[in-house]
């Protein structure tokens, strides 16, 4: 089943390029549109503290929250660990 999409162009692409990199997205949550799940979500990951990240579904700035969720995404630190040992930067 495919998941709602977000009304914010802006943060609906940033959450398919976590879906790209193996990141969870589920819709749904009190005062959040939803989360996103680390694929990895290990305690040497920044003790688990980045593993998961809400997606607010009336941010004030659609596209600094878009950023501050690739941010998430793309430092991920065993996302980082692997990409060094495939040889890929």
């Amino acid at each position: 089943m495919q998941r709602a999409k977000h009304p914010k162009k802006e943060v609906e692409q940033a959450l398919r390029h976590a879906e790209q990199l193996g990141w969870r997205v589920e819709p749904g949550g009190s005062h959040a549109w939803g989360r996103m799940y680390c694929p990895h979500n290990l305690p040497e990951c920044r003790c688990g503290k980045f593993c998961i990240a809400s997606i607010w579904s009336t941010p004030k700035n659609a596209s600094d929250h878009a950023c501050r969720l690739r941010r998430v995404v793309d430092n991920c630190v065993i996302r980082a660990l692997c990409d060094d040992e495939c040889g890929e930067e």
